[in-house]
């Protein structure tokens, strides 16, 4: 959970910084990360990942993440980068 967490401040950095693109790349990374780690983990040691059964929060995460980083390369720019 650290590691993730640790993940969404760099992204929560970059949108500050106004690259907002950047910083949803991250937190579509951070969720397909986070579906890694309750795939790979123990039921035990994946903590608040652990919401449902493995099956369906893998999915819902890799789904969620791949959302993410698909409408953030699909979104127009507007001159920002």
């Amino acid at each position: 959970m650290l590691v993730i967490g640790a993940v969404l401040l760099v992204a929560v950095v970059f949108l500050a910084w106004d690259r907002w693109r950047r910083g949803t790349y991250v937190i579509g990374g951070a969720t397909l990360l986070g579906a890694a780690f309750r795939m790979m983990l123990p039921t035990e040691r994946v903590g608040l990942l652990a919401v449902r059964s493995k099956r369906f929060d893998v999915a819902w995460m890799a789904v969620l993440g791949g959302t993410i980083i698909a409408v953030a390369a699909t979104i127009s720019t507007l001159g920002v980068t």
